[in-house]
Order: C-alpha cells, then sequence, then structure tokens
C-alpha cells in the first residue's frame, strides 16, 4: 500500500550472479540468487517478501504496495465465519536450515497463469504484478485453468528497482519459516531477466481490502472475526519473535495480512524483515524502511529497530480492526490524518471509547471487550519499546478478549438510558450505517474522523517512508 521508505543498507551490496539449478526440483536456493542479465547484482540473503492469491505484492522499499484483488467473494451483511476451524492453542512451526523450495521454469509458469494474461492479475505492487495461476497438486506441473490447485505468481516488474533484494530476502526468510499463520512460499524462478515468486492462493484477499474498500465483494467484517484475524496475525509475529534468531517482521499492516478460505490470517510479504540483535545487543541499526503510520516511532527516529517495534505495528492495526479508519488518512481534517494521534486521548477515557469503535459493529462488540482492546491498543503504542507487551503477551490478551460474550439484546434494551454516548453520524458516503452505536449507546454526535473523499474510508494510502 502507499508510498515507501526506501531500500535497504544490504541493500547496497552488489551481488554475484550465480547459475540458476535445474527447475522442476526442490532444493535449498542458497545458490539461486540471479543475475539479471547484466542489470542485477547480488542480493544479501537476510529477508523475504510473500506474495499470496487475492493480494498485490508489496515492495521491500517504500513505493506503492496497494492490494486490488478482485476475487473475494461476496457475501451478504456482516462477514461471519461458518464452521470454521478453530486454532490450535499452540500452533506448530519450524525454521529450516536452508530454503526448501519448488524451482519453476519460466515456461512451467507462463503456462501456468495462462501467458499471464490480464484476466488472471490479482493485484500489483512496488515489485510487479500478481497472478493466478493453477499447477497440479502433487507434481506442482502446469495445470488447465480451473482445475488442481490455485497458486499466485509474483513477477517482478523489469523496471523495479528493489526487485532483487526484495525477491533474494523473500527466499531466504519465507523459504525457511513454516508456520499456520504466514503464507507459504511454494517455490521460485530465476531464468534470464525474469525474477518470479509461487506462494499459496489466500481466497479471501487481505484485512486491508475487508476493513476499507467498498461494495458488494467487500461486506463489513463482524467483531469475533476481528478478534479472529488479530490472534492468528499476533501468532504468527510471536512465533518470528520467540525463534532463536528473533526475526523483525518490520512491515506490519492490514494489507500485509491475507485470509485464507476460513479468514485465518497469515502474515505475507517479508521483504523488509530482518534478523533481530544479538550479543545482548536491545536492537539493530538500519536505514530506515517501512510504512508511515505503522513503523515505530522510536525507529524512524533514530533508525533503531527493536523486536518490540513489530509490537507498535500490531496496535496500529488492532486499533485500525477497533475503528474501521485508516491508519494514515489525509483526506480526513488535518487533526485527524495520524489515527493513532488522533486517537489516543479516546483509548484512554472509558467515557468517549464508545465514540471511536467502528459503527458497523453495532451491537456485537461487549463494551467490556471494547475497552480491553482498547487498553492492549495503548500498550503496544506505548513511545517505550520496553513498556510495550511482547507478542505472546498480545495472544494472550486477545485470547482473554475473544472470550468476553456479547449480552443478549433483550438485556441491553433495560440498560440503554443508562449507557454511555456512541458514535456519530459518518460523514456522507462514508459507508456507514449514520446513527450506529456498540450495545445499545445513545447516538451521540461525535467528532470522529471523517471519510476520504471517495467515500471509501481513505483515497489515501499509508505513506511509506523512503
Amino acid at each position: 500500500m502507499g508510498n515507501c521508505f526506501g531500500s535497504e543498507e544490504a541493500e547496497d551490496a552488489a551481488v554475484a550472479a550465480v547459475k540458476a539449478p535445474a527447475p522442476g526440483r526442490l532444493q535449498s536456493t542458497e545458490a539461486a540468487a540471479t543475475t539479471r542479465r547484466g542489470r542485477m547484482g547480488a542480493a544479501p540473503s537476510s529477508a523475504h517478501a510473500p506474495m499470496s492469491a487475492g493480494h498485490a505484492g508489496r515492495s521491500s522499499s517504500f513505493t506503492s504496495s496497494s492490494s486490488r484483488s478482485s476475487h473475494v467473494p461476496s457475501v451478504s451483511g456482516s462477514v461471519e465465519v461458518a464452521g470454521a476451524p478453530p486454532y490450535p492453542e499452540q500452533p506448530e512451526g519450524m525454521i529450516l536450515e536452508a530454503p526448501n523450495l519448488r524451482i519453476f521454469t519460466f515456461a512451467e509458469l507462463k503456462a501456468a497463469t495462462r501467458n499471464f494474461k490480464p484476466d488472471t492479475v490479482l493485484g500489483e505492487g512496488g515489485f510487479g504484478r500478481v497472478y493466478k495461476g493453477w499447477v497440479d497438486e502433487k507434481t506442482m506441473n502446469p495445470a488447465r485453468s480451473g482445475t488442481g490447485m490455485v497458486i499466485a505468481v509474483k513477477k517482478l516488474n523489469p523496471e523495479s528497482v528493489q526487485g532483487l533484494q526484495e525477491w533474494q530476502s523473500e527466499v531466504d526468510f519465507l523459504g525457511r519459516l513454516s508456520h499456520p499463520n504466514l503464507v507459504r512460499l511454494l517455490g521460485y524462478c530465476v531464468e534470464d531477466s525474469e525474477l518470479l515468486l509461487v506462494y499459496e492462493f489466500m481466497a479471501k484477499g487481505s484485512l486491508e481490502n475487508h476493513l476499507f474498500r467498498k461494495g458488494s465483494s467487500y461486506q463489513p467484517i463482524s467483531w469475533s472475526l476481528r478478534l479472529r484475524i488479530a490472534i492468528g496475525a499476533a501468532r504468527g509475529l510471536a512465533f518470528l519473535h520467540s525463534s532463536e534468531k528473533q526475526i523483525i517482521y518490520r512491515d506490519f499492516k492490514a494489507s500485509n495480512i491475507l485470509l485464507d478460505t476460513h479468514y485465518n490470517a497469515k502474515l505475507s510479504d517479508f521483504g523488509l524483515a530482518k534478523n533481530g540483535p544479538t550479543g545482548g545487543d536491545s536492537h539493530v541499526t538500519t536505514r530506515v524502511l517501512g510504512t508511515y503510520g505503522y513503523a515505530a516511532p522510536e525507529y524512524v527516529a533514530t533508525g533503531h529497530l527493536y523486536v518490540k517495534s513489530d509490537v507498535y505495528g500490531f496496535g496500529v492495526v488492532l486499533l485500525e480492526m477497533l475503528t474501521g479508519l485508516r491508519a494514515l488518512d489525509t483526506g480526513r481534517p488535518a487533526p485527524q490524518h495520524s489515527l493513532v494521534d488522533w486517537a489516543k486521548p479516546y483509548l484512554a477515557d472509558r467515557r468517549r471509547l464508545a465514540r471511536l469503535v467502528d459503527p458497523r459493529l453495532e451491537g456485537q462488540c461487549p463494551s467490556r471487550a471494547a475497552l480491553q482492546a482498547a487498553q492492549l491498543t495503548l500498550r503496544c503504542l506505548s513511545g517505550d519499546p520496553k513498556s510495550r507487551p511482547s507478542m505472546a503477551e498480545v495472544v494472550d490478551a486477545l485470547e482473554e478478549i475473544e472470550r468476553i460474550k456479547a449480552r443478549p439484546k433483550a438485556a441491553l434494551a433495560s440498560r440503554e438510558e443508562d449507557a454511555s454516548p456512541r458514535v456519530s453520524a459518518r460523514s456522507a458516503g462514508g459507508g456507514h450505517a449514520s446513527h450506529a452505536h456498540v450495545h445499545g449507546h445513545h447516538r451521540h454526535h461525535s467528532p470522529r474522523p471523517r471519510s476520504g473523499s471517495d467515500g471509501a474510508r481513505s483515497g489515501h494510502p499509508s505513506a511509506r517512508v523512503r
């Protein structure tokens, strides 16, 4: 999404070209970092960025990475998940010593995507376009359109400046990580000037689309489903942080959270991922990369990257899920451009909190759950990294909130007179019911941020840091 920060120091090294290994086999990719005929140098083996179906590819430097999937099925009303399997209490995860990925030929991926036809495009970002394709589930060979297993193929735009580095980063990180809440990288192709990445297809697209896009394909997602998604994303981050060599994700945001058929959340796009501090250090120092509105203030100000810099980004997304508003939106009045700056006083005030909650959650969000979610969000957004909770603590807190159930509506009606004032009418075209409220709170006109001029919350994607 949006404009980005830039390229990383690794980022500075020229990389030696290596010969691409024989296609069709699973093997380590250490030797697979190739050249783009006379234009590409070697890339550092440090981070990587996944892409999955229904989602646009992001660039590791801050350029445009808006997702624009049009392949999310239409759902009527507020989206709930019927019969979705519960998350396992302790999701398994592992880190391989070296990537173990399928090596595709360019011809195979060309066939799988019907020659990269425009009608197979799922999204587009700074790295390039993402195409929908089909392969045989057992052999991974190209299959006829509509048969076999669906995949997402991210193809480098020849004009992309960050291409090789992001490609290598994606392979090095995502190619070695396995966890239920991380998108699976299935393989790659490096052939002549072509660089491609192949991911599992994520049928429901990105969280960003479900929160902010309007239209029949993107119905509001319920409070319980938002919590489910938040828990899944938190578990993915907790896994990265708990590994022996801690991994800092560095670009946590709604557009990088992809959803499968059951709305299980998986983190995608590891192009900015970085190994955490070692030897007792509290942080690593690096060039500032990420997305404005989500990047932790200490990182933006000093270049000091902490593991808990990711926790700040998680807090921003949690705030977006609670409010239904974008982290950064220049279409709103000036004091409200930054959601964090505007919302913090409301998060800290129990009586004003109701004005903050997304009106589309009318009757779904228990006041105690909203309060606990607000308190957790504030902790994640602390200006001091040491004061932020660990992601393991965040998971525990969210699971506790999930156990808070809404009271029956009949019981709420008797309390309506005593309920606190609640959110206002949205600006015209804001995409919300004009007088929604949470759990029986009186309708109340509040200074809630206005939507962008396009009527879909924000016509302005998050700016990325350069």
